[in-house]
C-alpha cells in the first residue's frame, strides 16, 4: 500500500499521488478519510462533493489521503530530547539512480496553464411556494443557466 497525502500546499492540483499509481500500473484511491483492513485488501471511506463513498481496494494499490483520516500524535518530551542525538540520513540525486532528464520542471509530465483562488459561492435564493409555483422557479432557474 502506498499512501501519499491529497496535495502539495504549493500547486494545489492533487496530480502526485494519481501519477504514481499511473505510472506504477497501480488502482488507486482519493480522498481518503478513512482505511480499514479487509479480507485481500483494504475497506475505504473516501470523501465525495456529496458524502462518502465506501469502497474496496486490494492490497496492491496507492491511496491518497485528507488531512481529516488521521489525529496526529505528539511526541513524548523524552522523544523529542532522543530525537537530538539522531542523525537524519539525507539522499540526493547522486545517491540514487534515475535519469535526470525526469526530475524537476523539464521532466514533469504535466504543464498548469493557469492557476487561481476558488471564487465564493453566492448566497442561495430562498422560496416558499406551492409545489407547482416551485416546480415553475426551477424551470426558469435552469433556463437561464442554459441546463434546458
Amino acid at each position: 500500500l502506498i499512501i501519499t497525502g491529497r496535495q502539495a500546499i504549493d500547486g494545489d492540483t492533487a496530480q502526485v499521488g494519481p501519477q504514481i499509481a499511473e505510472l506504477l500500473s497501480l488502482p488507486q484511491v482519493s480522498y481518503v478519510e478513512h482505511l480499514e483492513l479487509a479480507e485481500g485488501g483494504f475497506r475505504i471511506r473516501k470523501a465525495t462533493e456529496d458524502g462518502y463513498l465506501v469502497v474496496f481496494a486490494p492490497t496492491g494499490s496507492l491511496i491518497t489521503v485528507l488531512a481529516s483520516a488521521n489525529v496526529a500524535r505528539y511526541m513524548s518530551v523524552g522523544g523529542i530530547v532522543d530525537t537530538y542525538s539522531r542523525e537524519v540520513e539525507i539522499w540526493g540525486v547522486d545517491d540514487i539512480t534515475v535519469d535526470e532528464s525526469t526530475l524537476g520542471l523539464k521532466g514533469s509530465p504535466t504543464r498548469v496553464a493557469k492557476s487561481f483562488t476558488k471564487g465564493l459561492k453566492s448566497a442561495g435564493e430562498m422560496y416558499e411556494t406551492d409545489t407547482e409555483e416551485a416546480v415553475g422557479i426551477i424551470i426558469s432557474k435552469l433556463k437561464e443557466k442554459f441546463i434546458i
